[in-house]
């Protein structure tokens, strides 16, 4: 298990979910391997590749809940790959799910870049706590 401050973790989640309009339920974190990563994206979602996250949308109209599954394994490499802290990917790949949860896409070049974007902004809300 990572080392949170999960006081300050929920006071940033809550302040980036209300940015966007939501409150948040409960958003459950599922810190894993590689491995377990792989299964849960073949069984639940047909795909046959490793990720960083993934995230399931349990969220009503104006409150975020879901299950965010977290690769600390992927979250290690790409944080050497980046020259990022292992840290600091975390807490990217953490507010990554949920900007999912708010309706945020990744999947095209131009929501990519909004994504970027979206939680570049979020990091620094999480600096100012």
């Amino acid at each position: 298990m990572p080392a949170l401050d999960t006081r300050r973790m929920t006071r940033w989640i809550r302040s980036v979910a209300a940015f966007y309009g939501f409150s948040v339920g409960n958003i459950n974190y599922i810190f894993c391997s590689d491995e377990r990563e792989l299964a849960v994206n073949r069984e639940f979602l047909g795909h046959d590749y490793y990720t960083d996250v993934i995230t399931f949308d349990y969220s009503t109209a104006s409150t975020l809940n879901g299950d965010i599954f977290i690769s600390l394994d992927t979250v290690r490499s790409n944080a050497e790959m980046v020259g990022a802290t292992f840290e600091d990917e975390l807490h990217r790949i953490i507010i990554h799910g949920v900007l999912h949860l708010t309706g945020q896409g990744d999947k095209t070049p131009e929501t990519k870049v909004q994504m970027t974007a979206k939680e570049e902004l979020a990091l620094q809300k999480l600096q100012q706590l």
